[in-house]
């Protein structure tokens, strides 16, 4: 009787991971939201003027023209760069195209750019990345989170060939483990097929109670020997490691701007 209540209670368990997973793809597959990953390196001494545009023009301009300010960054501590990294969505990749030309036609930016750049460019360099997410990604919530939460942003680069490997082994163990030990998964990502380096590139947003909460959350994930069992199977399996050695697992602590919507 026993062994049949425990069949009974795995076989639940099996199905209900199995009905998650399919949920999960449906949702992904209907999805064909486009994201836009756009970092800014601002002009020597320009960053408050680039913060100010956006909060004052930029990013209503955006939502007037058809895009989702998701949300906009700096780098926790020293930010020597510049740099302020930003998050849009798109209904589509066409809509993209077509929302970008709207905006940079639309005469209340070229009014806005031109007043704001009367003493100088604000801008040095920007990079852009158009992603998808992932058939395994949560829904990024619409509300804020927590206040004083930190957002950790992670850009994994496969060895060649190894970017499904890398989606299953965070689809089958990577995600439920991160959530075991106390980390929140918000959206997961990979670079649409014509972005630079599409079949290699896995970007995630992460948050914890603080940076603090999250060295020990990580300490806590690669001592879990289901961690270590899960990584050597995957390894053994690519014959080899699934990111590159150098530079492959990139983390970098985001501070949400005042203007932000996703914190």
């Amino acid at each position: 009787m026993l062994r049949g209540f425990l069949s009974a209670t795995v076989w639940c368990m099996l199905l209900a991971v199995v009905s998650a997973n399919a949920v999960r793809a449906a949702d992904a597959a209907a999805d064909a939201s486009v994201w836009e990953m756009r970092v800014y390196y601002a002009a020597p001494g320009k960053l408050d003027a680039l913060h100010a545009r956006f909060r004052d023009h930029t990013t209503k301009l955006f939502a007037k023209h058809g895009m989702t300010n998701v949300g906009y960054f700096v780098p926790a501590g020293d930010n020597p760069e510049g740099k302020l990294v930003y998050f849009l969505r798109h209904a589509s990749a066409a809509a993209a195209d077509a929302s970008w030309k709207a905006f940079l036609d639309d005469p209340d930016w070229k009014q806005v750019h031109a007043a704001s750049e009367k003493d100088g460019k604000l801008v040095d360099r920007i990079v852009s990345r158009r992603m998808r997410t992932t058939d395994y990604s949560p829904q990024l919530p619409t509300t804020p989170g927590k206040a004083g939460r930190a957002i950790e942003l992670r850009t994994y680069t496969t060895t060649a060939g190894n970017l499904p490997a890398l989606n299953a082994r965070f689809r089958e163990h990577t995600m439920g483990l991160f959530a075991k030990h106390g980390m929140t998964n918000l959206i997961y990502w990979n670079f649409l097929p014509d972005q630079p380096h599409a079949d290699r590139m896995l970007v995630y947003l992460l948050a914890h109670d603080s940076v603090e909460a999250a060295q020990k959350s990580f300490g806590a994930f690669r001592q879990d020997p289901v961690w270590i069992q899960a990584k050597a199977a995957s390894e053994e399996k690519a014959g080899g490691s699934l990111t590159e050695k150098e530079n492959g697992v990139v983390s970098e602590f985001l501070v949400p701007t005042d203007y932000s919507t996703l914190r």
